[in-house]
């Protein structure tokens, strides 16, 4: 019995995912869903309780093709390339599905106690981990990760919204390098042709050790003292990074 009931399930979510793809939000009513499914609607409602366990079932699933997408991209030896090719990734699924991506992240399900949509933050932290253990991010790892998720939904919502003839085909990458340029550093070449240090703030610093001590550990700290630590060394990474671009703006406006 349990069996043929999530098989109904996955025939229920697969005809509301055509609909949802082809009719957008408005598209996704019981009545509908139940009669592309081949079901009476009171299953609908034994099945998820309500029109919002229908669609907090629907985004989840939405998040599972999402997430299989976002784990196969391989990781390399480099991680801000490997942010790129995230970032790309994300833009590519938000604007080829976006009933999918306005149900998802339009309407907040990526928060609260939704896995999929939580473990999609998770992966670009840690991404975003890899690239602070680099010694090539400027703030916190945390705050790093609000600023591009932030940065990548406002870039999608705003495309989908735009008509297809009137979108800016551009704008998914400028934005991207523009958080780039805010989130890392860059090498350098010095007076006599060598790299300069691209970690040489001390924001940079601070998010590199941060992400080293939380690798290696603080054994000769207590807990209590690690906490209270990595508390600063956020706080350092972010206050300077705060400073670092009033500085580059301040210069920019001078030139």
């Amino acid at each position: 019995m349990q069996e043929r009931a999530v098989r109904t399930q996955e025939r229920v979510l697969r005809a509301a995912a055509e609909l949802l793809s082809s009719q957008g939000r408005a598209g996704i009513s019981t009545r509908a869903v139940s009669a592309a499914a081949g079901v009476q609607p009171p299953t609908l409602y034994r099945l998820f309780g309500d029109k919002d366990g229908l669609l907090d079932a629907l985004a989840a699933y939405g998040f599972a093709q999402y997430l299989r997408e976002k784990q196969a991209l391989e990781q390399t030896d480099d991680p801000v390339a490997d942010l790129r090719r995230s970032w790309d990734l994300h833009v590519g699924f938000g604007l080829s599905r976006p009933g999918f991506y306005v149900l998802m992240y339009g309407e907040g399900r990526y928060r609260g106690g939704m896995p999929g949509g939580l473990e999609t933050i998770a992966i670009l932290r840690q991404t975003l981990a890899r690239v602070a253990a680099a010694g090539r991010l400027r703030m916190s790892v945390e705050r790093a990760t609000q600023l591009v998720h932030a940065m990548g939904l406002g870039v999608v919502l705003s495309l989908i919204a735009t008509p297809p003839a009137e979108r800016d085909e551009t704008l998914p990458a400028t934005a991207r390098e523009h958080a780039l340029r805010m989130i890392t550093t860059t090498d350098t070449v010095g007076e006599r042709g060598r790299v300069d240090d691209p970690c040489a703030d001390v924001a940079c610093r601070a998010a590199a050790l941060r992400e080293a001590l939380s690798r290696d550990g603080t054994t000769p700290l207590t807990p209590s003292e690690g906490a209270l630590l990595a508390d600063w060394l956020d706080r350092l990474a972010d206050a300077n990074s705060d400073a670092n671009s009033d500085a580059k703006s301040a210069a920019r406006s001078a030139s």
